[in-house]
């Protein structure tokens, strides 16, 4: 055997240790990092919150994780009988209901916007300037193109994108004047990943990425947080009627995701919100798809950030086989 059939095969596995040593590193030495000088968790205490899509789901969960922690809090919807429901669970949550306020709001957000910025007005007028807006708010309606009607089209569009839009263009002014606050837009796996059935539905929750990423760098000079939360599948009163909608390629694809409890989202989704992490993420495969499509977003944790530099490549290949299942449960559905 030649020299170099030695040296070459030596120097890679050399070289390869090293690599793996050296990132070790960094990441024991990023975690010393945060922990020592990483952001400060923020306290809500008395300050205002405001959750869309705050009835029900993890919207009610999340209005419910802010009155624990102080918070006086606005729930907005449209159906006044749910709404006055959920009212009442999160007074019983609240630290101390003696000081705390809980209001409720029945409005269509993505109905237009001066009816929207005039509501939102007239609410801080009443509980004081909106400090944390949690657009939790939508709706999946699932169906292939050509069996997406126009109507739930528009509403899906309206809901899920210009109610965000509309909520958050009417609170940024006074946040700007005051030089605080958290904005949190709940997008989804699906905002991800296209998926077969979600050709409407992925279409609204990728322009959230859109949407946050730009507002994150209009905002951060003026310190607003902005956190966008990708969900999988979980389990709410939406999640139920969206399932009678799904086409059976649809379904197939969704059970290799396990269906999550709505209070484990809206829990990791509040903390990392206080945290002012950009990515909101629950388990393993949302880990994945945060990986890979990280893109250029705004790097908010060294850990996050050496994890994507390291994995990304070695998680583009598991990315491949997930979609060559998916791919082979859709022609299965078709035989």
């Amino acid at each position: 055997m030649s020299d170099p059939d030695i040296i070459i095969p030596t120097v890679i596995m050399k070289v390869g240790s090293w690599l793996m040593q050296a990132t070790v590193v960094l990441v024991v030495l990023a975690l010393i990092y945060e922990y020592l000088f990483g952001r400060k968790i923020k306290d809500i205490r008395n300050k205002h919150v405001v959750v869309t899509g705050g009835s029900s789901g993890i919207g009610k969960c999340m209005a419910i994780i802010a009155a624990k922690k102080g918070a006086n809090v606005t729930i907005i919807a449209r159906n006044e009988q749910n709404l006055e429901k959920a009212k009442e669970e999160i007074l019983q949550a609240c630290e101390n209901r003696n000081t705390q306020r809980v209001e409720c709001l029945s409005l269509n957000i993505g109905m237009d916007y001066s009816t929207v910025e005039k509501a939102l007005t007239d609410l801080e007028k009443v509980m004081g300037p909106i400090y944390m807006l949690v657009n939790c708010a939508g709706l999946a309606i699932a169906g292939k193109i050509e069996d997406t009607t126009p109507e739930n089209l528009d509403e899906m569009v309206r809901t899920n994108f210009l109610g965000t839009y509309y909520c958050i263009k009417a609170v940024t002014p006074r946040m700007k004047d005051s030089k605080e606050g958290v904005i949190v837009l709940m997008s989804s796996q699906a905002g991800l990943l296209g998926i077969f059935g979600y050709t409407a539905y992925s279409a609204t929750k990728f322009a959230l990425r859109g949407l946050a990423e730009s507002l994150e760098m209009e905002l951060q000079p003026y310190n607003i947080s902005v956190t966008l939360s990708l969900p999988p599948d979980t389990d709410t009163p939406g999640f139920a009627v969206e399932e009678l909608s799904k086409p059976m390629e649809t379904k197939v694809i969704s059970q290799t995701v396990k269906l999550v409890q709505p209070e484990v989202v809206a829990e990791k989704t509040f903390k990392d919100a206080l945290a002012r992490h950009f990515f909101s993420t629950v388990g393993w495969e949302g880990f994945i798809m945060v990986t890979l499509c990280a893109g250029m977003s705004q790097v908010t944790s060294l850990c996050e950030l050496i994890a994507q530099a390291w994995l990304m490549g070695v998680l583009r290949l598991i990315g491949v086989f997930y979609r060559s299942f998916f791919e082979r449960a859709i022609k299965k559905c078709n035989n």
